[in-house]
């Protein structure tokens, strides 16, 4: 609760003295006919208020007497509370959230036009929820009658370029919920690595990993991906009745979700137990570009920094291998390594797997600072049907995913503890 107020004050002070920050929780989501999905907050809206609840709406008002921040949310309902299990209520939210004040949401049109009035800037985040654009246009439309057909507002602006930038950096707070998500990722990895044999089918790793997942008190951050053999060549392919053969390799990528906040790791692993030379060539290649890319994990470097040494080192080893021919840095100039890493190497990590915040600032990369937190995951993917290759290399896909945070002196590897060598794959693999 105390961080919650603090990121609202942060936010407020980065506002001028006539702006107001409005804010709509998630709406819940049909799955299909009349079963929801799973309920998941608005990930802007977890962060300034830690209320997981729908039907709601957030007001930030700098300046107002009577407080400045409101959260319009649901009476408590015994009926519904039957189904669902008890609401807080509007005392409630005040209680445990730390608002100023709190009034039933079936309230909001009678009240929030008022606050609002007056105000020159409205911030909100339009288009992530076209019920409410609508209602606040209503709002609007009714100030604009008060006054007689004059302005009410002088500008509607977008939120993330303001509240964005404040996620960008992760507390300490933050660190442990990441640091908790990965470890639990980590052993849902771990868990599938230790259910793959010849003959399993991908589905079965996908269960050992979420498994693993709730059993610690996690969500998965996403569907997992497990992709067996020329299926590793997939970036986003989903598990399904393929059975694992042996002599491939199988590629798992997956998160956990705790406390709001996600992390993202991979891992490929032979299903032998044992990588074969070809095979082990392009790992420990991927696994030097990561190594690369890590190392440009510090305050003051580029975003890209990283990115521009994972792909150096792709390239000059594909043209060692013999996988693309000429000269490195030939190839490097016309990106020749997209064939085989169509991806960027690295993303922001937070609430969300692929978090918020600007890689470039300006028309340049962004330059890291302490406190955030990304994902450093080269790879290579070499498709099945390129015939002209040589046939040890087709089918072959490997990608190694490790969650980083920026630190005031070398980089963080929050994920180090997952086996990533050669050596420790084929350790934790010989103990099945």
């Amino acid at each position: 609760m105390v961080e919650h107020g603090r990121r609202r004050r942060q936010l407020m002070q980065m506002l001028d003295a006539d702006a107001v920050v409005l804010l709509a929780a998630a709406p819940r989501r049909v799955r299909s006919g009349d079963i929801e999905w799973p309920y998941r907050q608005d990930s802007d809206f977890l962060y300034l208020t830690g209320y997981d609840r729908p039907e709601a709406v957030l007001a930030l008002l700098p300046g107002r007497r009577h407080g400045e921040t409101v959260l319009f949310c649901r009476e408590r309902d015994p009926q519904r509370e039957r189904w669902h299990g008890p609401d807080l209520g509007t005392e409630g939210a005040v209680r445990e959230y730390g608002v100023d004040d709190a009034f039933p949401i079936e309230d909001i049109d009678d009240i929030l036009p008022g606050m609002i009035e007056g105000r020159g800037r409205i911030h909100c985040p339009f288009g992530r929820d076209p019920d409410f654009d609508a209602q606040l246009q209503g709002w609007l439309d009714r100030l604009r009658q008060l006054r007689g057909g004059g302005v009410a507002t002088k500008e509607l602006l977008a939120l993330g370029h303001l509240l964005h930038d404040l996620r960008l950096f992760k507390s300490r707070g933050e660190l442990q919920h990441i640091r908790e998500a990965v470890a639990i990722a980590s052993e849902g990895i771990r868990a599938a690595m230790l259910a793959s044999r010849p003959g399993v089918p991908e589905y079965q790793l996908e269960a050992a990993a979420l498994h693993a997942i709730r059993m610690r008190g996690a969500q998965p951050a996403f569907v997992p991906v497990v992709a067996s053999g020329e299926r590793g060549c997939i970036l986003h392919h989903q598990a399904g009745q393929d059975q694992l053969d042996d002599g491939e390799l199988v590629l798992v990528d997956a998160g956990a979700e705790i406390g709001g906040y996600a992390s993202d790791l991979c891992r490929s692993f032979p299903v032998s137990g044992r990588f074969s030379e070809s095979q082990r060539a392009l790992y420990e290649l991927v696994l030097e570009a990561q190594t690369a890319a890590i190392d440009q994990v510090r305050p003051g470097r580029p975003f890209e920094s990283a990115h521009q040494a994972a792909v150096q080192v792709l390239t000059e080893g594909l043209c060692r291998l013999g996988l693309l021919p000429g000269e490195p840095a030939l190839r490097l100039a016309e990106q020749a390594w997209r064939r085989f890493f169509p991806a960027r190497t690295c993303h922001w990590l937070g609430l969300d797997v692929h978090d918020v915040g600007d890689y470039q600032v300006g028309g340049a990369s962004r330059v890291l600072e302490p406190g955030m937190v990304l994902t450093v995951e080269p790879g290579l993917y070499v498709p099945a049907d390129a015939t002209d290759l040589d046939p040890r290399w087709r089918g072959i896909g490997v990608r190694v995913e490790d969650v980083v945070a920026v630190t005031r002196e070398a980089p963080e590897v929050l994920s180090a503890r997952l086996p990533r060598s050669v050596e420790a794959i084929e350790a934790l693999l010989a103990s099945r």
